[in-house]
């Protein structure tokens, strides 16, 4: 897929774009030290192991940050400003697993320059992460 943008003029209910990621070790070490979130869940074997997946897992932010990306590079794109967003956080993603996020457009308020987006993150076609963004989207005019 290709960066860059869809102005608000030519977006359509239902356009959507994706983005897919394998989680790596190095990722979530860098993640902990630009978020300041060091929750040992993270970061240590033996937290991972005694928690209730099992084993260490991704930061939920740092998975969800592809819809940034998404939304800042692909849909709508360069001049996108963010302005709201919900999650939920449904199922943890494990180091080495390969998240595919994807931003579909729902709502366009087109006077104000809005956009809603419908945000979903898949780890083998299982739903982890859901939610909705809120963007005003670059303009022609």
């Amino acid at each position: 897929m290709s960066v860059g943008t869809v102005y608000l003029e030519d977006l359509e209910i239902g356009m959507s774009r994706s983005i897919t990621k394998i989680i790596t070790l190095d990722m979530i070490e860098k993640f902990a030290d630009v978020s300041e979130d060091r929750n040992p869940i993270h970061l240590d074997e033996a937290a991972g192991k005694a928690s209730i997946f099992g084993e260490r897992i991704a930061h939920g932010m740092l998975c969800a940050s592809l819809f940034s990306a998404l939304l800042g590079e692909r849909l709508p794109g360069h001049g996108t400003i963010y302005m709201g967003q919900n999650l939920k956080f449904l199922a943890p993603v494990k180091i080495g697993q390969e998240v595919t996020a994807s931003v579909t457009v729902n709502d366009i308020l087109a006077e104000r320059k809005r956009v809603t987006l419908t945000c979903e993150a898949t780890v083998n076609d299982k739903l982890v992460i859901t939610g909705e963004a809120t963007v005003m989207a670059p303009s022609k005019g």
